[in-house]
């Protein structure tokens, strides 16, 4: 076992996904939903939510083979509500099962997670400068905060809907 399987986080490339096209046809997730507080999570309410996601997919048989490639998106379709998506490359038994279809374009970040309203805006700019808008955001979470902190970076995709 060599040492980035031994670690939680795979180590994050930028270049893949920083300001690159993505076409996704039926991409299958499963998908949870949490509370929020004005889009601030309970902590405690997201560890338990991928932690079910996780168990329920590794039973399956459902893991995305490259960890590099796995994504795991937050939506706040309100400021009291996250939806969390798990990318997963079959149907779950047990789990609600749905699937993204869209045209995307990402940028990469890297900065607290209280920054996420000020990188849309950055990325809403970058896309009015390509005559292009946003109609929905998905983000990626590249690091857990032990990583993140033990690695210096808290990137995050932001996965803009056009």
């Amino acid at each position: 076992m060599n040492q980035q399987d031994m670690e939680c986080c795979p180590v994050f490339n930028v270049e893949k996904w920083d300001k690159k096209s993505f076409e996704w046809q039926e991409k299958l997730f499963i998908k949870e939903t949490l509370s929020t507080l004005f889009h601030i999570p309970f902590p405690p309410s997201i560890g338990k939510k991928i932690t079910k996601m996780y168990q329920m997919v590794e039973k399956s048989e459902a893991n995305i083979p490259d960890k590099s490639e796995a994504l795991i998106l937050f939506r706040d379709p309100s400021a009291f509500k996250s939806e969390i998506y798990y990318a997963v490359t079959k149907p779950v038994e047990g789990a609600n099962n749905t699937s993204i279809t869209g045209s995307f374009i990402a940028g990469v970040f890297d900065g607290a997670y209280n920054t996420v309203p000020k990188y849309i805006k950055e990325m809403d700019r970058y896309l009015k400068e390509k005559g292009l808008s946003a109609k929905d955001y998905y983000i990626h979470y590249a690091y857990c905060p032990k990583c993140a902190k033990e690695r210096g970076h808290n990137y995050m995709i932001l996965f803009a809907k056009i």
